[in-house]
Order: C-alpha cells, then sequence, then structure tokens
C-alpha cells in the first residue's frame, strides 16, 4: 500500500503570464495532519484545487492515494471532504436543508444522527436560513459538509476563518478525532499559531515556492516576537546586547525597554530574573513579518 495521501511532484500553474505555482514538491503521508503555510497570495488555494482537479496545472503530477485525480476526480471527490475557502451557500435554504443537499450530491450515505452531533458540538442551528447566519456560522456549515461523511482526505483552506477561539478549539478536536479515525487531514492556513497547535508536519509556501518542510516545534527557529519590559528602576541596557537573539533595543530613561527577540525566550527570561522587572509583555510578529526576516537572512548568507 501506498504510504502517501498525496504526492505532488513539479507542479507549474500559470494565470495568463502570472506564474502562481513553480515547480511545487510535497508529500502528506496517510493518516497524519499537515499544516500548509504561507501568506495570503502564497499559492496554498492554487495547490489545493489543483489537488482536487478543479483547476489543471501546466505542468508536474498529482497523485491522491496512488490515483490521478485528471483521470478519476469523480473517484477522488467522493473520499475527500474540502472546504473552499470561499463556500458558496444558498441564501434562502435553511441550514438542514443546504446540508441534505450536500448529503444528495454523495448519494445519501451517511449517517444523519452525525450531521446533528456535528452541528451540536459547533452550536450551529439546523433551523436558521443561510442568509440570516454570521460569517462564523456560515464557516460552520462548511466544516460540518467537510466531515460529515467521515472521509478518507479532508482537504481544508483556513478551515477556523471567522471563528471565535472556542469554536477554533473545538473545530481542532474534531480534526483530531477524525485523523484518530484514519482521516488524512491537509489543511492551508497563514495562522503560525494554528499550524503549530494543530499539525504534526508543516510545508511552507511562498510565492508559488515550498521553502520549508519541518514540524511545528522547528518553526520556533523561526519565531519574531517583539517584548516590552518595564523595570522598577533605571537598569543599564547594555546587558541586553550580550543575550543570543535580542536584537533591535531600544528605551526610555532606562525604565522601559522594546525589543527583538528570535527563537525562544528561555535565555531572555533567566537574565531578567536578575533584574527588577515590574512587566514584561511579549508580542509576536505576523507571519509575513517572520517570512520577510526570513528571507533577509536567506539573502545575507547567500552576499
Amino acid at each position: 500500500m501506498n504510504d502517501f495521501a498525496i504526492t505532488i511532484e513539479g507542479l507549474e500553474k500559470y494565470y495568463g503570464s502570472f506564474k502562481a505555482l513553480h515547480g511545487v514538491n510535497l508529500k502528506v503521508k496517510r493518516g497524519e495532519i499537515l499544516g500548509f503555510l504561507g501568506p495570503n497570495g502564497a499559492g496554498k488555494t492554487t495547490t489545493i484545487r489543483c489537488i482536487l482537479d478543479h483547476i489543471r496545472p501546466q505542468k508536474g503530477s498529482i497523485k491522491v492515494f496512488g490515483m490521478n485525480p485528471q483521470a478519476k476526480p469523480h473517484v477522488v471527490h467522493q473520499f475527500t471532504g474540502y472546504l473552499p475557502g470561499e463556500l458558496r451557500l444558498e441564501d434562502n435554504f435553511r441550514v438542514e436543508q443546504q446540508l441534505r443537499y450536500f448529503s444528495q450530491l454523495r448519494g445519501n450515505q451517511l449517517e444523519w444522527s452525525f450531521v446533528e452531533e456535528l452541528a451540536k458540538r459547533l452550536h450551529l442551528d439546523l433551523s436558521r436560513t443561510i442568509k440570516n447566519l454570521s460569517s462564523g456560522n456560515k464557516q460552520k456549515v462548511g466544516i460540518v459538509q467537510a466531515l460529515m461523511h467521515k472521509p478518507d482526505l479532508l482537504l481544508l483552506d483556513e478551515p477556523t476563518a471567522g471563528l471565535d477561539p472556542l469554536m477554533q478549539q473545538e473545530v481542532y478536536r474534531l480534526l483530531r478525532e477524525a485523523q484518530s479515525a484514519g482521516t488524512t487531514v491537509f489543511f492551508s492556513s497563514h495562522i503560525l499559531s494554528e499550524v503549530e497547535t494543530l499539525a504534526e508536519r508543516v510545508a511552507i509556501i511562498r510565492d508559488g515556492v515550498i521553502i520549508e518542510k519541518s514540524t511545528p516545534n522547528q518553526l520556533t527557529r523561526m519565531a519574531i516576537r517583539r517584548v516590552k519590559i518595564s523595570f522598577l528602576e533605571p537598569t543599564d541596557m547594555a546587558f541586553f546586547q550580550a543575550i543570543d537573539g535580542v536584537t533591535g533595543v531600544s528605551s526610555r530613561n532606562g525604565e522601559e525597554v522594546i525589543i527583538q527577540v528570535e527563537g525562544d525566550l528561555d535565555r531572555l527570561i533567566k537574565t531578567l530574573a536578575a533584574h527588577p522587572v515590574k512587566d514584561l509583555e511579549t508580542t509576536s510578529h505576523s507571519l509575513e513579518e517572520i517570512f520577510l526576516k526570513y528571507y533577509e537572512s536567506d539573502q545575507e548568507e547567500g552576499r
């Protein structure tokens, strides 16, 4: 049996003169949760749509459980649950009507009690009309339709977009349960913390190129944080310069300092223990900033 749910080799996709994918190579193991991480416009959605044969690449090959989706798209769709970034729903349908419609498209080969269980866990009212739902509740409809037939493969494009933190955690639980039942989960995101929380492996795409394949723990090497420290009394800022990973030190009267830290905060915290700290505040940089820093380092090494 093939050990990979998805195998992508040399994938290239053009939209006119614009090259969206530049030879993507990626393998997704059976039964794993893989996070497809990258800033908006990096090529995440294009890759997913190629996997489903919604669009066709100019070059490269794709296999889904050993099958070519271009040759057997209907078979691939049968065992795949797909949540697009922009799911189209019928405004005048009630949620139950919409989900029963999706069930009919799949031949009514699912347990409706499982649909009701998913809706209950996501606090989704099946009697509501689609046009009266918030964007978050419409996202829940999309999540339910992707999961309700217990697929072998889940392809999810930004699955928690528009959900509050509690619902995000419930979606994470649902995806882990699906994985425990044997489902392979491939989800795209531009949220670093989401991928770190959920994924076992991560593929990072930028400008249509896979630039990194790693585990979430390894992503911490790319983490950049802005740290604001308030001291109880004026403190010499010189000691910061000796701490590995610390850059961009700025202070105000020696009582407040703002620094940038790459990697974990362990060494900084241990150093601060010897000083009278009043308050400490950390803010993670956006993923876009992390990528920019990552590429600046690559360019400097190549000079």
